[in-house]
């Protein structure tokens, strides 16, 4: 009894503070924190990321009041996340043990941060290409044989300024020796906008990438305008719902948790059409001025816990454009869909905007097991659910568990996903599911199939070696017509024929030396068959293998 009275004195005698810095969705310290979440020592939802510092921060302590019921693997990780984390528990300059830092300062009111972000991952397979015509600049990284590249280099900084207020920034200019991750190219990868380079025969890209965000935070809420990556949706290999694998968007947050049992998000975001706005077009000194259309979404999500380790969410979302911002879309508990009847009517989306809704739950109630499913809902109609030529059954499903811990130290993983014809699609361009021309939801986008398998072990501390293997297929896009004054989206086939394939093996070992220095050697057997040129990179044509090596500071 007196051992627990010590750990809750100390526990409420932390300085735990409000401020609202988002964790980059790439950082480590997710995977350990959905480990500890799945062997039941915390709970989490898990359905919207990123977490906060805060948040993190408080799952930690919560960890080091448990210490004796962790591993001794797990206690170590523990110990080397609270380097870091623990600058959200006490804000003294030299009262803690924490990371390294290039720069840190912290007292009673100000907190700052600065780190330098840099990496490197090089690509060799046993593809041949003709480099006899390259006429760019030496890069670096000569490209003999099918060695490829991706570097990046910048800087970023977080901090606060008193209880409430907190901001972050972080710039990083990427380049890569041929575009492995571009908006038609079917990778579990965030994309970039990418610059190419003129009078060169490979297809060597360039695209930089700025996150920032200023929040104020209270006990139960937060609010922020952000520049990042988001995830909606539990998975482990992509999420259905929003992946974050477009680049980021600005938008407003708000984060509310008034009791244990219930959170709410909502975004309003400005999307990137990348349509020219003829209308909007205009010459200076003999040179067209193009301007893209505005486009804009606005999504919340509601999530109860109806019991212990257990979360139900459900929520709904538009993208539109054309009219400027709606304020009626700025009020974050509405139904978008009603709403863009009473603007637009209910007879044609020739003239309404482009609306979704979604569902995901997430229960953890047997310990060491994650069991998980979202959908996405893009159209339906219930009176023709079962007319095979008349139905509008525009959805995504995914379905998966995560077995952690069950054997010490070593987490299995299955997961499925189905995405039907048209989903995520829409018929007026400035109002689909995307942004710079990146598909939001699943990356393998509509008429798509995939079945996703893996085991990892982590036999020392922040050492993760992981073997996974999928299997992916697509069938053919479909091509909106009217036909008949009907449009041509309506008894879609599912999978009709396979037009991509994709078999991938992949052999990965992680490891994270000090606080944000990884070190990682990947192997990749793929066979892809299909449409390669328009679905994958040419490094990855036919049957290949490839050896990865990454080194980078920094998420």
């Amino acid at each position: 009894m007196k051992k627990l009275y010590v750990v809750l004195l100390f526990i409420c005698s932390l300085n735990i503070c409000a401020q609202e810095v988002y964790e980059p969705i790439t950082s480590s310290i997710y995977e350990y924190i959905d480990e500890m979440a799945n062997t039941g020592m915390i709970e989490i939802n898990s359905c919207v990321k990123p977490y906060s510092r805060k948040l993190i921060s408080q799952k930690l302590m919560e960890l080091n009041s448990i210490n004796d019921s962790l591993n001794k693997r797990q206690q170590v990780e523990l110990r080397f996340y609270l380097k870091d984390y623990n600058k959200e528990i006490i804000k003294i300059k030299g009262n803690f043990k924490k990371r390294l830092d290039a720069f840190y300062y912290g007292d009673s009111l100000f907190q700052i941060t600065i780190n330098p972000i840099i990496g490197d991952r090089i690509f060799y397979n046993n593809k041949e290409f003709d480099n006899s015509n390259w006429e760019g600049p030496d890069i670096g990284h000569k490209i003999i044989g099918a060695q490829a590249f991706h570097r990046w280099a910048g800087a970023s900084m977080f901090g606060s300024i008193g209880k409430h207020f907190a901001f972050s920034g972080s710039l990083r200019d990427n380049g890569i020796s041929q575009n492995l991750y571009g908006e038609t190219l079917l990778a579990n990868h965030q994309g970039g906008v990418h610059k190419s380079f003129q009078g060169q025969n490979l297809s060597r890209t360039d695209f930089s990438e700025m996150y920032g965000s200023i929040a104020y935070s209270w006990d139960w809420g937060a609010i922020s305008a952000r520049k990042d990556n988001f995830t909606w949706g539990d998975s482990y290999n992509g999420s259905n719902i929003y992946s974050g694998r477009q680049p980021s968007i600005a938008h407003l947050d708000l984060k509310i948790s008034p009791v244990k049992w219930f959170d709410f998000n909502w975004m309003h975001g400005w999307l990137v059409s990348e349509e020219i706005d003829s209308a909007a077009t205009y010459y200076i000194d003999g040179f067209q001025r193009d301007s893209y259309y505005n486009k804009y979404m606005a999504a919340n999500l509601f999530t109860v816990k109806p019991i212990k380790g257990t979360y139900f969410s459900i929520g709904n979302s538009v993208i539109y454009s054309d009219n400027g911002i709606n304020p009626a879309f700025m009020i974050p508990f509405m139904f978008y869909k009603s709403v863009d009847h009473t603007y637009n009517g209910a007879g044609s989306n020739r003239v309404g905007q482009n609306s979704q809704m979604f569902m995901n739950v997430s229960t953890r109630i047997l310990k060491y097991t994650h069991f998980y499913a979202s959908f996405f809902l893009d159209e339906l109609s219930i009176g023709n659910m079962f007319d095979t030529e008349q139905h509008t059954n525009l959805y995504s499903v995914k379905a998966g568990t995560r077995v952690s811990n069950l054997i010490p130290n070593t987490s299995l993983t299955f997961e499925y996903t189905r995405t039907n014809p048209w989903t995520y699609r829409h018929q007026i361009s400035r109002t689909a599911y995307a942004s710079n021309l990146y598909n939001m939801g699943h990356y393998l986008g509509e008429n798509a199939e995939q079945i996703y398998g893996a085991i990892q072990f982590k036999p020392i501390s922040t050492l993760h070696v992981t073997i996974s293997y999928s299997n992916s297929i697509k069938g053919p896009e479909t091509e909106y017509k009217i036909i008949h004054g009907v449009a041509n989206v309506k008894g879609l086939v599912f999978m009709e024929n396979v037009v991509w394939s994709n078999q991938k093996v992949t052999i990965k070992t992680s490891y994270e030396v000090v606080n944000d220095l990884l070190i990682s050697l990947q192997f990749l057997y793929q066979n892809t068959s299909g449409s390669s040129e328009q679905f994958t990179p040419e490094l990855y044509y036919g049957k290949t293998n490839t050896v990865i090596l990454g080194l980078n500071y920094g998420f």
